[in-house]
């Protein structure tokens, strides 16, 4: 069994390198096709992946953004189990191994865990919010995940299959191409929830830009209601409470 991981990069030289250990330090009874994605990083980034070819695939050069980047990667991954993981997070130690135990017991088409939310150096933050979603993730069921989006990224896995079926992410979302790419597996197929983390999403200066948190909520609002049937009333309204109160959330973060 082979499992490809795909990591978009664009100048996160401070991180990049704890994101490629995390990868290539998993071990296990399966192959790894790691592939790196770079649209023309000027911080160094580019330089500390280099370090590492011979056990990555670096495909650098302009692209449309960042799914682009990982529609890119997708498109020569050889795995039989896709993923991508972005150039900050990182993997928890035995996570791919777990993924390939699962699969082997139960052929799913797609599955996702646990993340936690780390901070610049790697230190637990916003138990609440992780608690919460693992809450939701026990529970999952395709109309809460149009009410919500409950599921971490870095956390998801799904077959090779299910991507040539599905398609590549919309390149026209800015912040929430993985919220619809959930739902439009969803409408398919059940996830198997795997409930230990995988993985780590972290937060750092970049991303800690509230009105990048309101147009994300709302950008995601959207795009529930794109995927809702017309008996979907019910969960869009409550995507839509969920996304005013985030709106003023967001404030105070």
């Amino acid at each position: 069994m082979k499992i490809s991981v795909v990591t978009p990069s664009l100048n996160q030289g401070e991180f990049i390198e704890r994101t490629i250990r995390s990868v290539l330090s998993q071990d296990g009874d399966f192959e790894l096709d790691y592939i790196i994605v770079d649209g023309g990083s000027s911080d160094g980034a580019l330089d500390i992946v280099k370090q590492y070819e011979g056990r990555l695939t670096l495909i650098s050069g302009r692209d449309r953004g960042q799914s682009d980047a990982i529609n890119k990667g997708f498109d020569m991954a050889s795995g039989d189990i896709l993923a991508w993981l972005n150039s900050d997070d990182t993997y928890e130690p035995g996570a791919l191994s777990e993924v390939a135990e699962r699969y082997r017991g139960h052929e799913f088409a797609w599955c996702f865990g646990n993340c936690r939310n780390i901070d610049e150096n790697d230190r637990e933050i916003r138990r609440p919010i992780t608690r919460y979603k693992m809450f939701e993730s026990r529970r999952y069921s395709f109309k809460r995940l149009l009410s919500k989006d409950f599921i971490s990224q870095p956390a998801v896995f799904f077959t090779k299959r299910v991507f040539r079926e599905t398609g590549p992410l919309d390149l026209h979302l800015e912040y929430t191409m993985d919220y619809d790419y959930w739902l439009r597996i969803g409408k398919r197929y059940s996830p198997l929830y795997i409930d230990r983390f995988l993985a780590n999403f972290r937060w750092h200066e970049r991303s800690k830009n509230a009105e990048n948190y309101r147009k994300s909520a709302h950008e995601a609002y959207l795009v529930a209601k794109r995927h809702a049937a017309a008996a979907d009333r019910y969960p869009i309204l409550r995507h839509y409470i969920h996304y005013r109160t985030l709106s003023i959330l967001y404030r105070f973060l």
